[in-house]
């Protein structure tokens, strides 16, 4: 009882600090009238997101990146004043659609380039000194790629697809997201640990926290939502060097068995041996291949820069038998929808990730890494001291800074169909 009550005391101070902060006490209908639009872009004092932008295109990026952690312990009270400042946007109706009548790119002169800079003037994205024209000039350039950073999408400068279904979600539906993301972050607590790594699974990266200050944040590859990267909360305990990778009994049934129908040499190529119960191999010319279900036995692949894990697996207990590791597919990191696995979480520049996990495991620094990958023989370290590892699922948050960041909501957990149509093709 006392802990509910805890709950409803927190939803109301919450609650009240967002009303107090907008200057109201219940949302209002969203205007759709260009009156309250111009209101709004002309409304002095519009605080510090419109400090953070730069004309200089290439410096979008670096406007929006922040080496604080999503999860600081500030995180909650910096979200609440986003929610505050789009209950604000809300009031004075929200913004408008952009609806393009032409590609909108650098240098095109029409009519709906007025939609869009507006519509960037009331996100903060563009500063209400750059105007409103036809003119897709190089503030407006500048201001999609500061957009674009924002939400996770590719920093192309022009209105794309994916750029224009971001841009159409409405302020009421972000405030949601807001508010739905601000239970999460207050339900997982700050008290992660002084060193930890944090997943972000909507945002596909990983980051490496240390004493509140983000060390390292390496783009990652996590589960597709046919095969979701699950929530979890454990200690990285053991890396493994050239590793050797057993199948899950999962991809053997869903990918392995097509594949050795299609191509029986599939596994010989890709070096993956078949184990019986007693250890002995076995001859995949022996086996069905076209039976209902996979065979009994351990599916090894051997180590080496071409097998499924490359050269690390990064281990912690988990009842789901994921893991985090290095992979031959380079190339997928460069994806901007990076939910293609089965599960676990693939991660860019993962030598940095394990210099850093073992920097307090005594004789383990860069080279010894670098001399152990070399040598191909499957080694594993353990750490002298576990380092927490939280997987979470935080699609929309804000720094001191505020900068307010959105994500698709990929496994459709936010109970809003507008923020899961950006990964609804493409994924497989």
């Amino acid at each position: 009882m006392t802990k509910d009550l805890n709950k409803i005391g927190r939803t109301v101070s919450r609650r009240g600090f967002i009303a107090a902060a907008a200057g109201v006490v219940v949302l209002p209908k969203l205007a759709a009238a260009q009156s309250a639009v111009e209101a709004l872009i002309n409304t002095p004092g519009r605080g510090k997101w419109d400090e953070q932008f730069d004309a200089v295109t290439s410096s979008a990026q670096a406007s929006v990146s922040s080496n604080q952690p999503i999860l600081s312990p500030n995180a909650p009270m910096n979200i609440m004043q986003a929610m505050a400042e789009y209950q604000r946007i809300n009031g004075n109706g929200g913004w408008p659609e952009v609806h393009p009548n032409v590609p909108l790119q650098f240098g095109v002169y029409d009519p709906s380039v007025r939609q869009l800079r507006q519509r960037l003037i009331v996100s903060g994205d563009l500063p209400q000194e750059a105007g409103v024209s036809d003119s897709y000039d190089s503030y407006v350039q500048g201001a999609v790629k500061r957009f674009q950073a924002r939400h996770g999408l590719a920093q192309t400068g022009y209105i794309d697809e994916y750029t224009l279904k971001a841009l159409n979600v409405s302020a009421a539906v972000r405030l949601a997201q807001l508010e739905t993301n601000l239970a999460r972050v207050e339900d997982l607590g700050s008290d992660l640990g002084q060193r930890y790594v944090l997943v972000n699974i909507p945002a596909a990266y990983a980051e490496a926290v240390e004493n509140d200050v983000v060390a390292l944040r390496n783009v990652a590859i996590v589960g597709r939502p046919s095969r979701p990267t699950p929530l979890l909360n454990s200690k990285i305990f053991e890396i493994i060097f050239n590793p050797p990778w057993t199948v899950p009994r999962s991809i053997i049934q869903k990918d392995i068995m097509p594949l050795m129908r299609e191509d029986p040499n599939y596994l010989v190529d890709n070096k993956i041996r078949l184990y019986d119960n007693k250890g002995q191999e076995v001859d995949p010319l022996t086996v069905d291949w076209n039976a209902e279900t996979a065979p009994n036995l351990t599916f090894r692949q051997d180590p080496g820069p071409n097998s499924a894990m490359a050269s690390t697996k990064i281990n912690f207990h988990n009842k789901h038998a994921v893991y985090m590791h290095d992979t031959p597919s380079q190339s997928l990191f460069n994806d901007m929808l990076r939910f293609e696995s089965s599960g676990c979480v693939r991660i860019e520049n993962v030598r940095d990730l394990d210099v850093w996990l073992l920097k307090n495991t005594p004789g383990w620094n860069r080279q010894k890494i670098e001399e152990t990958i070399h040598a191909g023989i499957s080694t594993p370290v353990d750490l002298a001291d576990p380092v927490p590892n939280h997987f979470v699922y935080i699609t929309a948050w804000s720094t001191k800074d505020g900068i307010v960041q959105f994500r698709d909501d990929i496994y459709n957990l936010d109970g809003a169909p507008e923020l899961a149509l950006q990964t609804t093709t493409g994924i497989e």
